[in-house]
């Protein structure tokens, strides 16, 4: 058995005694097993269920017994109009969600960062954190109060200036930026945690020599602070990426209405009315399968093109 690397080798080290490492070794596997065995059952089992999306599945007839009719199912959505407006309708979604979403907690880390009493610094995150603790079904409804055009804040606001009431949640032009408000809203302070962590351990020393060159804040933020972050953003950037093709379920099902569907219907949104409301479990599990093949390629690839450019990567 080849030595583990966990035990210290040399002229002025003894041997450790086989007996030993194997007891070591196993002790360490009963403490991962835990994790292991949760892993098989609720990720790796469940995956024979894929298999329906090359049925004309039937609860009644139950998994063995339903016919098999091949890529039936890939060709009808592959093929369906109505497939290709709610991709759509993802991919828009989310490149708003990462070109405001994203950099929305970077930023919020380098200003909260730039506050300098540690007790106000440390207040300002902890209140940022609170928003993530609500449900969506909260938040969705604090976003409709608001924007009511009967007595919504938003639009009392516009009626100091003469603004007409506007109806922002049944216009689909305010669909979008409704959304990505108040996902940015909820999840920025929860989202900049890890961004806190890694500003929190860049050396002091750095910061020294930067202002004896004589830089001020903002340079000391951007020649620092911000270096010192990039392998956490590319890191969250994949992450990001491979997400892409899905988006959460419950803040656009909690936004939307059918006078914005046009805009609003995302693929998790149309898989719950296909597969729940209209019990066409065969099609939303095809959707769901190439939604999944599709995210695995983007990581992949992305994790590759990042490791060749910039040399950082996930694995």
């Amino acid at each position: 058995m080849k030595e583990p690397s966990n035990f210290p080798s040399g002229p002025g080290f003894p041997r450790p005694k086989r007996k030993f490492r194997i007891k070591t070794v196993i002790t360490l596997y009963l403490l991962l097993s835990p994790t292991i065995v949760l892993l098989f059952l609720f990720n790796y089992l469940p995956m024979y269920g894929i298999l329906i999306s090359f049925q004309d599945y039937s609860i009644y007839r139950g998994f063995w017994e339903s016919d098999w009719v091949g890529l039936k199912h890939f060709r009808y959505f592959l093929g369906d109009d109505k497939f290709w407006q709610v991709m759509r309708n993802t991919l828009i979604l989310n490149f708003y969600d990462i070109v405001f979403g994203f950099t929305s907690p970077i930023l919020f880390a380098l200003l909260a960062n730039e506050i300098l009493h540690p007790k106000w610094k440390r207040m300002f995150q902890t209140v940022s954190y609170l928003p993530h603790f609500l449900s969506w079904i909260v938040v969705a409804g604090l976003v409709q109060q608001m924007l009511s055009p009967v007595d919504g804040l938003v639009n009392m606001a516009l009626g100091w200036f003469g603004v007409e009431p506007v109806h922002f949640m049944t216009d689909k032009n305010w669909f979008r930026p409704i959304a990505v408000i108040a996902e940015i809203w909820k999840n920025v302070g929860w989202s900049a945690i890890l961004y806190f962590a890694v500003i929190a351990g860049v050396d002091t020393s750095l910061y020294e020599a930067a202002m004896m060159d004589g830089a001020g804040r903002f340079r000391q933020a951007l020649h620092v602070t911000l270096p010192a972050m990039v392998p956490m953003i590319v890191l969250m950037f994949l992450l990001r990426l491979a997400s892409i093709f899905g988006i959460g379920f419950e803040r656009v099902f909690l936004l939307q209405n059918p006078l914005v569907y046009e805009v609003s219907e995302v693929i998790s949104t149309y898989i719950y009315r296909l597969g729940l409301e209209r019990a066409q479990y065969s099609l939303t599990t095809a959707i769901g399968l190439v939604q999944s093949v599709m995210a695995f390629v983007l990581l992949v690839v992305s994790n590759r093109l990042s490791k060749k450019w910039t040399g950082m990567g996930m694995y």
